[in-house]
């Protein structure tokens, strides 16, 4: 095929020669190398049996450039959600700090201008004592196998002006525990000096001594003596010793 191809190219070449005249002009090796390039390529471009090398992409110019689908992302799972605490805090730090216990008798029921100071305890078979023979207005005596135990407190009005105290206005109840047993409500008495009864008026700066009374078994010896006081649903304790 090479060889037919150059055959031919040589009868063009003589025959465009030809028809510009009966002199064949004298060319170059250049020129002569273009012309027979020229022919060549009208040969190839009517020859059927040749293929190009050449790719035709004419077939590819209505193609559409699909773009790629996209990938959905993967769905997230929820978060879990975290249920609120709706306990609520409560600090009674502060509270505890602010809450006093009564240490004496007018703080606890809230007396003003008068102060009371614990003098220390008797045992005895009766009260007051020496009432034998005496005109007293009340005596007490310890029943058999008991003895009185008589807690002795002062009452003192601090105040420069006169003062009314009356004890029973401020709902006095006592009870006394001795050696930390169970405390035992104190007597009620008629004497004119009972603590839980006690109504008369102080003067300024006077001082009056009164008592508060249990009984306690005869064989009884006193190491601790709790004094508690009640006044509706509260309570307050003294350790007196």
């Amino acid at each position: 095929m090479r060889k037919a191809g150059t055959f031919l190219c040589g009868i063009i070449v003589a025959g465009l020669l030809a028809g510009c005249g009966s002199t064949m002009p004298d060319l170059t090796q250049e020129e002569t190398d273009i012309i027979s390039e020229y022919a060549v390529g009208i040969l190839l471009k009517y020859d059927k049996n040749h293929g190009s090398r050449l790719v035709d992409t004419s077939e590819y110019e209505n193609v559409v450039e699909e773009t790629p689908e996209e990938i959905p992302e993967p769905e997230q799972e929820p978060e879990p959600e975290i249920p609120e605490n709706d306990t609520e805090v409560v600090d009674v730090s502060q509270d505890a700090e602010a809450v006093s216990i009564p240490s004496t008798i007018e703080e606890y029921y809230g007396i003003e201008g008068v102060t009371f100071q614990y003098l220390g305890y008797d045992l005895a078979a009766s009260y007051p004592p020496g009432a034998d023979g005496e005109d007293v207005f009340f005596a007490m005596d310890a029943t058999e196998g008991s003895q009185l135990l008589v807690l002795r407190f002062m009452a003192t009005n601090t105040t420069s002006s006169d003062l009314i105290l009356n004890m029973m206005d401020y709902g006095v109840k006592f009870r006394i525990s001795v050696n930390g047993e169970t405390g035992q409500s104190a007597l009620t008495t008629m004497l004119l000096d009972d603590l839980q009864t006690y109504k008369d008026i102080l003067p300024a700066g006077y001082s009056v001594e009164l008592v508060s009374i249990v009984e306690i078994p005869q064989s009884s010896s006193v190491e601790t003596i709790d004094f508690i006081m009640r006044g509706g649903d509260e309570s307050a304790t003294m350790s007196l010793q």
